[in-house]
C-alpha cells in the first residue's frame, strides 16, 4: 500500500502546518491555493502569540502551541516569535495571571510602569492592571509562511478550487479551475472560502464572516522592544485594541477587536465602516502610542471568519474523508492545528477538543 493521497485546500498558516505534518508522517500532499501562500487571512507582517485565553482549555493548548512554534524555530533555523513579550492591559490582567500561573511553560508576571516602560516604550503613561507574558510576542509572519511554503516544495498547486466532495466508495473529489483529480482525503483550510465548500459538501457551519483592518505606524525612533500588545482597559478612550511588531521594529500594526459587517456574498453593509475604524486607531495611537508616528505607513485588510461560541472559537467539521477547520484567531495555534488536521484525516477521528459540539475557545 502506498502513501495516502491528501489534498490541502488552502494555504494560509494553518493550511500550511498541515500539510507540513501531513508530509512529516509520510503523506502524499497536494496543496490548492488560488493565490500566494499566505495572502488571506494570514496576510500582514505580524501576529500576536498569547496565552491568554477565557477558555482555559485553551491556555493549554497555547502551551502546546507555543512549544511547537520552538520546533519549527529549530527545524526551520529562524527566529519565528519575538522575545518581547506579549502585553495585556485592563480589569481582567489579574485574573488571566493567576490563571496563566497555574501553567508550566508560561513566564508571565505583573505589568508595572518600570515592565511597560521596558518593553513598550512607545506607551503613555499607564497606571492602570496590567500582566506581561514573556512567553508570548509577535509572531514572524512572512518568514513563517514561507518556511512551510518550502516544506511544501512543489506539492503546492495555484488553482482555484470549485467544489470538494466525499466519494461514495471512500475518498475525496476536488474540482478546480483547471482540473479534477481525486484523493483519499482532504483537509480544507479556506478561509472565509471553506464555508462555501463545506455547504457543497452537505455542511452547514456557523460562521459569520466580517471585514476587518489593521493599520501600522512608524516608531518615532529606533527601539530595542516593542512587545505585542492588548488593551481592554478604556484608559486611551477604546475598550479593545491589538498591536503587533514588525520583525525588525521597523513599524506596529494596530486594531480595533471589532469588525465590519458584510453580507453573505461579501458586500459591506457599512461601505464607511474600515474606514472609520482607521480613524479610530489613528485616534487611539495619538492617545495612547505617542512614541509612534500617527501618520499609517502600511494597511492590511482582511476576513475575519468567527464561530457563535467566542473570538477564539474553533472547530472541525467532516464529510466522509473531508476535514473542515473554522474559527478566528488561529494563526498562533497554527502548528498544534496542523497536527490535529493530519491526524483526522490519517487516524479517521477529530480530536475532542475540536468537535464542534466541545465549543473550544468559548467566551
Amino acid at each position: 500500500m502506498g502513501s495516502p493521497d491528501i489534498a490541502v485546500i488552502g494555504a494560509g498558516i494553518v493550511g500550511l502546518a498541515a500539510a507540513h505534518e501531513l508530509r512529516r508522517r509520510g503523506a502524499s500532499v497536494t496543496v490548492y491555493e488560488s493565490g500566494r501562500p499566505g495572502h488571506g487571512q494570514s496576510a500582514g507582517s505580524s501576529r500576536i502569540f498569547r496565552h491568554g485565553h477565557a477558555d482555559p482549555r485553551m491556555i493549554d493548548y497555547a502551551v502546546e502551541s507555543r512549544e511547537a512554534w520552538r520546533r519549527w524555530e529549530d527545524e526551520f533555523g529562524t527566529r519565528l516569535i519575538a522575545p518581547d513579550g506579549a502585553l495585556s492591559l485592563g480589569p481582567g490582567a489579574s485574573s488571566m495571571l493567576a490563571a496563566l500561573a497555574e501553567r508550566e511553560g508560561i513566564d508571565a508576571s505583573v505589568a508595572d510602569a518600570t515592565v511597560l516602560a521596558e518593553r513598550l516604550p512607545v506607551l503613555a503613561a499607564y497606571e492602570g492592571p496590567g500582566l506581561v507574558d514573556m512567553s508570548g510576542g509577535s509572531i514572524d509572519t512572512i518568514r513563517a509562511i514561507s518556511s512551510l511554503t518550502s516544506s511544501v516544495g512543489d506539492g503546492l498547486v495555484g488553482d482555484v478550487v470549485l467544489s470538494v466532495r466525499p466519494l461514495p466508495g471512500g475518498g475525496v473529489e476536488v474540482r478546480a479551475a483547471n482540473g479534477c483529480r481525486n484523493h483519499d482525503a482532504a483537509v480544507v483550510a479556506a478561509g472565509r472560502g471553506t464555508q462555501a465548500l463545506a455547504r457543497g459538501a452537505g455542511l452547514s457551519l456557523p460562521v459569520e464572516s466580517r471585514a476587518h483592518v489593521r493599520v501600522s505606524f512608524a516608531p518615532r525612533s529606533p527601539l530595542g522592544s516593542l512587545a505585542t500588545l492588548q488593551d481592554t482597559s478604556g484608559a486611551f478612550g477604546e475598550a479593545g485594541v491589538y498591536a503587533a511588531a514588525y520583525p525588525d521594529r521597523s513599524a506596529y500594526g494596530v486594531g480595533l477587536a471589532e469588525d465590519v459587517p458584510t453580507a453573505e456574498d461579501g458586500a459591506m453593509l457599512a461601505p464607511d465602516g474600515l474606514a472609520e475604524h482607521v480613524e479610530r486607531v489613528i485616534d487611539y495611537v495619538k492617545r495612547a502610542l505617542p512614541g509612534l508616528d500617527p501618520d499609517p505607513v502600511g494597511f492590511v485588510h482582511c476576513w475575519a471568519t468567527r464561530l457563535p461560541w467566542g473570538d477564539d472559537g474553533v472547530a472541525v467539521w467532516t464529510a466522509g474523508d473531508i476535514a473542515f477547520l473554522a474559527g478566528h484567531n488561529l494563526f498562533k495555534h497554527a502548528p498544534a492545528l496542523g497536527r490535529e488536521l493530519a491526524a483526522t484525516v490519517l487516524d479517521g477521528e477529530v480530536p475532542e477538543l475540536l468537535r464542534p459540539e466541545a465549543r473550544f475557545g468559548r467566551a
